[in-house]
């Protein structure tokens, strides 16, 4: 037992001890003969090797110095040397390794980490750990794959098997530092999502880490169920810390049925480790000895982390419970009180434990809103600011009885429909607030910020088709609706933030198309910005060139869907012909000039009889050709549906790493624009990894790890869910990449990994909210027909059912 004290006591130190020393101590700085000495007495060393310090840099090593203190319980010692001072032979030469620490393993360099993956504490200790561990533990990308790790394993090892959402966090941390101190005892295995965790009857939108123990190897002495060709699991229920890990390991080492032959009132509590535990007990007859033990082995199984079970031999004149009674338990409390039970089927015991669960997460679930911690970040932002109310006096608050006097007057309305317990809905009126509050001081006219609350008046955001409002029922919430008088309603499709909102308010001021009827106000509306509102902003533009007016039906359709994106102009007759001699095009023509392009060399496409087809073209000649792929521009490329050829590169600090990005860039720009139609079905776009830090999480999640950068992947396939990572440490060339494309397309590329089936289906169906809420029989509420009822009593049956298995909470994938 000494050595679990002792172990305990470690783990315990790692997870929950003040780290004043690590920020008042200095971090630990090698001369040259230091580092060599260490080196070559082949200690395990984590170094980094300064060259100049830059605010990232600072930050990092301000993390590098705590994480000194906890990876030197692993027998790691960290620490840098300074390149200013002394020189390192190849690692102080080379400016290039600015953004690399390294770990020397007996006597040689083992692995180098970009910094752009090692950014705190917690990220460093587990990519050191699990660097040290590689060859231990596994990764599965397929349930075919677990399902032979479990045949390896079965009859030799218990399996740990671990999920946690982004790595280099605190979970991923925990899962590292107990393979650490388990590794030799367990198998452990990571998840990289998908196949797996549909098998193990997880939600694929839960965002929550979790551990499952799989129990592979024999336990002797009772029934087990290792009849199925898969090993029994047991999730861990708590959430992931090292501690909680440590002690639910200890847990699953507990006997399966301990079989005593005393009253329950005189069997000692449950002894360390694991005193936290509640106890069952059943009790066995003499007639039903063998029957009650397989009776009780079964229910094990099923308690199997929730709880012991013992089972008491009624046979022992210890045993003094009335025989009224075949189950007790007891909690672990402060009070050793048992409670005793008549059951009429062990199942019962399951809804006793399983509804104290359920009221034990409730509970902490209130704790963290008492703390203003949710799990959600869009209603944790509503839920801190709970308590101020939005000052609406900006905007024009819409009903069924003003709506369409107060849309008239205007020559813009813009109307935000929402729900008042809807987060995002919340999250957003601020923002569009703002927006409102921003026109108004910048003088902008005709333009009037409405809201409709749609659950006040809902006859009016469920208006049907056919009636005198002029858009479709609302079905999605919040949404944002562009309304000028005699045009079609123009639905906002953008990012839900304030920037984004302005820039399509302002460019749907203009007329689409613009009339131009001068060369001048032609060249004007090429060069000049239509408001001093939209400076800052980068807009697209394309003009028509027609001989007739007839001919311009197609090209003003299509420019009214570009409405609030792109701004678009028409020159006709003359005016039209003499503009297309000065460009020598042929009319009727189209040009396209995207803001990324300058305007003496447009796109000129043929003017299509066709709207659809026109727009069509103009969104694909407005496209980069190798775009920067940021979180507000996301959703319009993926509405492209392309597979997405993505390129990750890491921040620079200095010229040097400026110019290998823009080179890397520019080789797959060289690529895209050579091939032509071959790389027609990609979309060959880029990430910059210092201005969206969120692309770290999204690479991680594609490929298992963090790479080192900078790195390709294809993902988003057409054809299917596949994940292909372009191999690591190869040069970025356009040649390379094309025969990696074929392979890809042969089916001769392994895929990395696979990307999750994201759904998110509507909260409620708005149209059964809309036919409750507008009852015109003011008891139609309590007069429920048998058949309602009965609907109303499946439904609750159903949700405690969700309760139960914890997997009802939801998650977006980061792509």
């Amino acid at each position: 037992m000494m050595w679990m004290c002792v172990t305990v006591f470690l783990l315990w130190m790692r997870s929950g001890r003040c780290t004043d020393k690590a920020n008042t101590s200095d971090l630990i700085e090698y001369t040259a003969s230091d580092f060599y000495e260490k080196l070559h007495s082949g200690k395990m060393m984590f170094i980094y090797f300064e060259h100049q310090v830059s605010p990232t840099i600072s930050l990092f090593l301000v993390e590098l110095e705590k994480s000194a203190e906890a990876l030197q319980d692993y027998g790691v010692l960290v620490g840098k040397v300074n390149c200013n001072k002394e020189l390192v032979y190849t690692y102080c030469a080379e400016e290039q390794l600015l953004h690399t620490a390294f770990l020397f393993r007996g006597g040689k360099e083992f692995l180098s980490f970009d910094l752009d993956t090692i950014f705190d504490v917690n990220s460093i200790v587990s990519e050191v750990l699990f660097a040290i561990l590689r060859d231990e533990i596994k990764y599965v990308h397929t349930d075919a794959d677990l399902l032979a790790m479990e045949k390896a394993a079965r009859g030799k090892k218990d399996i740990v098997l671990g999920y946690v959402c982004s790595l280099g966090t605190q979970e991923h941390r925990s899962i590292m530092e107990t393979a650490y101190v388990y590794g030799s005892k367990y198998q452990f295995i990571l998840i990289t999502g998908g196949p797996v965790l549909k098998h193990l009857g997880v939600n694929e939108s839960s965002p929550s880490s979790r551990v499952w123990f799989l129990h592979c190897r024999v336990h002797s002495g009772f029934m087990t169920p290792m009849t199925s060709e898969r090993c029994p699991l047991t999730r861990m229920r708590k959430p992931l810390s090292t501690l909680s890990l440590h002690s639910f390991l200890q847990l699953m080492e507990a006997p399966l049925v301990t079989e005593v032959y005393d009253d329950p009132s005189s069997v000692q509590p449950p002894q360390f480790p694991y005193q936290q535990t509640p106890q069952v007990f059943l009790f066995s007859h003499p007639a039903t000895e063998h029957l009650d033990l397989d009776t009780a082995t079964t229910l094990a199984w099923r308690l199997r982390g929730l709880a012991l079970l013992l089972l008491v031999h009624r046979q022992s004149p210890a045993v003094k419970t009335l025989d009224e009674y075949n189950a007790a338990y007891r909690l672990p409390e402060k009070s050793l009180e048992v409670k005793y039970l008549t059951l009429n089927s062990p199942d019962e015991v399951l809804v006793l434990f399983a509804d104290q669960e359920k009221d034990e997460e409730e509970e902490e679930d209130d704790e963290e809103d008492n703390e203003g911690k949710l799990d959600d970040e869009i209603a944790a932002a509503v839920f801190e600011n709970r308590g101020t109310l939005s000052d609406m006096d900006s905007v024009t608050q819409l009903t069924s009885d003003n709506f369409h006097s107060a849309v008239a007057q205007s020559g813009l309305t813009v109307v935000l429909f929402y729900l008042k317990w809807d987060a995002v809905s919340m999250a957003f009126l601020s923002s569009f607030i703002e927006v409102a509050e921003r026109l108004a001081d910048s003088e902008v006219n005709k333009v009037q910020m409405s809201v409709v609350d749609c659950s006040e008046w809902t006859d009016l955001c469920a208006a049907q088709p056919g009636s005198a409002v002029p858009f479709q029922p609302i079905t999605a919430f919040p949404s944002v609706l562009l309304l000028h008088p005699q045009h079609p309603a123009q639905h906002f499709r953008g990012m839900l933030g304030s920037e984004s909102l302005h820039r399509f308010i302002m460019i749907s001021r203009v007329a689409s198309p613009v009339r131009l009827s001068t060369l001048e106000e032609a060249q004007s509306f090429l060069l000049e910005v239509p408001h001093p509102e939209l400076a800052g902003y980068q807009l697209d533009r394309v003009v028509g060139l027609f001989e007739a007016q007839t001919q311009t039906a197609a090209f003003t359709e299509a420019a009214k869907s570009l409405r609030g994106d792109a701004l678009t102009g028409l020159l006709t007759d003359e005016l039209a012909e003499k503009w297309a001699a000065d460009h020598t095009v042929d009319l009727p023509a189209v040009l396209v000039f995207p803001s990324w392009r300058t305007h003496t060399h447009p796109f000129t496409l043929p003017a299509s009889s066709s709207a659809e087809e026109l727009l069509t073209h103009i969104n694909t000649a407005l496209l980069h050709p190798m775009p920067e792929l940021t979180v507000e521009n996301l959703p319009s490329f993926l509405l492209l549906g392309k597979a997405l050829l993505l390129l990750f590169v890491g921040e620079e600090e200095d010229k040097i790493g400026r110019r290998q990005n823009q080179a890397l860039v520019k080789e797959m720009r060289t690529l895209v624009e050579s091939e032509g139609e071959t790389m027609e079905r990609y979309l060959a776009c880029w990430i910059h990894l210092g201005r969206t830090p969120a692309g770290m999480s999204v690479l991680g999640s594609y490929v298992g790890s963090m790479p080192p950068l900078p790195a390709l992947v294809l993902t988003h396939l057409p054809s299917g869910d596949q994940i292909y990572q372009y191999p690591p440490n190869t040069p970025i060339v356009a040649s390379s990449v094309l025969h990696w494309l074929q392979r890809v397309e042969d089916g001769t590329e392994s895929p990395t990994g696979l990307l999750d089936e994201d759904s998110w289906p509507p909260a409620f169906e708005f149209y059964d909210f809309l036919k409750i809420m507008d009852m015109q029989e003011p008891d139609s509420a309590q007069q429920q027909t048998p058949k309602e009822e009965e609907e109303e009593v499946n439904v609750k049956e159903h949700v405690v059912v969700e309760d139960m298995t914890g997997d009802n909470r939801h998650a977006h994938s980061e792509l």
